[in-house]
C-alpha cells in the first residue's frame, strides 16, 4: 500500500483566513476613508497655493501686475491685470489675460468647501515686485479649504509682503505648521 501525504489547506483553514482578512479589512476601512478625505483637502489646498505662487512668480518674471482669481470650489485663474500685446513679434501676447487656469474638476476637488477671507474676496494682485498690491481693495488674505466629512482643514495665508503659506489651524500650539 502506498501512503499519500496531503499538502495544501483544508476548507476550515481557508475559512479562518478569509474571516481574519475580513475583520482586518473592516477595521481598516474608516482609517482609509479618513485618509482619502484628508488627501482631497490637501490636494485642493495645494492647488490653490500653487496658483497663488504662480501669480506671484509671473508678476516678478514679467515685471507687471498679475492677478490670481479664485473660482468655484478650487478652480483658479492667473492672468495679467493689463494685457500687453505681442511686442516682440513671436506670435504670443507678452502678458495675456489668462496665463494659466485650473478647473475644479482636476484632482477630484470639485466638492471642496472654500472659504475666503475677507468674505466675498476672490482675487489677489501682485505687483512687479511680487508684493500684494495696495491699489486693489478687498483682496484675499486667507483661504480655508475643507471637505464634508473630512476631519482636517487647511488654510492658505497671504501676507502683505507677498508671502504665501499653507498651514494647519488644528495643529498643536508648538507645531510650526500651525496658523
Amino acid at each position: 500500500m502506498f501512503k499519500f501525504k496531503q499538502s495544501g489547506f483544508s476548507l476550515v483553514e481557508l475559512m479562518v483566513t478569509v474571516a481574519i482578512i475580513g475583520i482586518l479589512g473592516s477595521l481598516a476601512a474608516p482609517s482609509y476613508r479618513a485618509w482619502i478625505q484628508n488627501t482631497k483637502v490637501r490636494t485642493a489646498a495645494e492647488s490653490i497655493l500653487n496658483g497663488i505662487q504662480k501669480a506671484r512668480t509671473e508678476a516678478l518674471m514679467r515685471n507687471v501686475p498679475v492677478r490670481f482669481t479664485l473660482g468655484a470650489n478650487s478652480a483658479w485663474t492667473v492672468g495679467c491685470v493689463t494685457v500687453v500685446a505681442d511686442l516682440n513679434a513671436d506670435g504670443v501676447d507678452d502678458c495675456p489675460a489668462t496665463i494659466e487656469t485650473r478647473s475644479n474638476n482636476e484632482g477630484n476637488t470639485s466638492a471642496a468647501i472654500i472659504s475666503p477671507t475677507p468674505g466675498g474676496a476672490t482675487q489677489a494682485v501682485f505687483n512687479n515686485l511680487g508684493v500684494k498690491s495696495t491699489a486693489v481693495a478687498n483682496q484675499l488674505t486667507q483661504v480655508a479649504v475643507n471637505f464634508t466629512g473630512a476631519d482636517r482643514n487647511l488654510n492658505i495665508t497671504l501676507g502683505t509682503g507677498g508671502t504665501v503659506r499653507l498651514c494647519d489651524p488644528n495643529a498643536n500650539v508648538s507645531d510650526p505648521r500651525r496658523c
